[in-house]
């Protein structure tokens, strides 16, 4: 199913403006990852459009239980795939939506209907990249109770507003957990640490392009790291501004850890999403 765009607006109102199709049939499309605007996959209800794109729907191979998202790497132990932004990774207290576990684990017991998902570690639900689900107990058990030693990189791709005054640089913070989900910088006795690495790759009239380098894995680091720094990311309506970004301009693009199934290092890789690139070029 093709539309061309008439007019400006929002995804999610145009389609179901313009479609005999009930919103709630729209939005599963959307979460699905089966509806493109010029040939790029898109998931956000208020995607704007002007006049002139293309829309396409996918209506088929959603009942294919076909992935709507790469996977890097699969074998009998675990599936690794790209977490588009905008999907939570599980369900929360706050939000039952369908989640990128649901997917995964609906795309696995297509293929075997005795099929287990074993979630290994999260990612913010705007961040988008590289998610690791075990497909059994022993193995989610050994990854997660080892975590810390067997990872030896976890690097993201950041577009954050303005020119950082240090290029290369190291944020130590003491971190805390608020009732209200939110992280705090709090003294050194009252938190967590967070040790956060970056460096300036690329720099626009009025964005930087930084590679984060974490050593530790604290609930929203990233994003607090910047804020503090007065260079909030991109598109963070958390804790930045409101710059009219359509998505959290983070990206988890590598990540090596020991795999005890090969008993070796293993390094998985993907680029960080073409508007990264278009955001720093203006």
């Amino acid at each position: 199913m093709e539309l061309l765009v008439s007019g400006n607006g929002e995804l999610l109102s145009y389609l179901c403006d313009n479609l005999e199709m009930s919103r709630k049939k729209i939005k599963q499309y959307l979460t699905h990852g089966s509806i493109y605007v010029n040939n790029q996959q898109i998931r956000q209800y208020n995607y704007p459009l002007v006049a002139g794109m293309r829309i396409f729907i996918d209506n088929v191979s959603k009942y294919k239980k076909i992935l709507p998202f790469d996977i890097l790497y699969e074998d009998q132990s675990i599936i690794v795939v790209n977490k588009p932004s905008g999907l939570l990774v599980v369900a929360t207290d706050r939000e039952k939506s369908r989640t990128l576990y649901h997917i995964v684990r609906e795309y696995l017991v297509s293929q075997d209907k005795h099929a287990k998902v074993f979630v290994v570690h999260r990612l913010d639900k705007d961040t988008s990249g590289i998610v690791i689900f075990a497909k059994n107990e022993k193995i989610k058990k050994q990854l997660q109770d080892n975590w810390n030693e067997y990872v030896s990189l976890r690097e993201y791709v950041a577009v954050v507003h303005g020119h950082l005054k240090q290029k290369e640089g190291n944020v130590v913070q003491y971190i805390k957990n608020a009732k209200n989900n939110f992280v705090y910088v709090v003294p050194k006795d009252k938190g967590q640490k967070a040790i956060t690495n970056y460096k300036v790759i690329k720099e626009s009239m009025s964005y930087s392009m930084v590679s984060v380098f974490l050593e530790t894995g604290k609930k929203n680091q990233i994003r607090v790291a910047f804020q503090s720094l007065g260079h909030p990311i991109v598109g963070d309506k958390k804790y930045g501004e409101k710059d009219g970004a359509v998505r959290l301009y983070l990206h988890a693009n590598r990540l090596k850890l020991y795999y005890p199934v090969l008993k070796r290092e293993i390094l998985f890789e993907i680029p960080y999403p073409q508007e990264f690139k278009r955001i720093v070029n203006k």
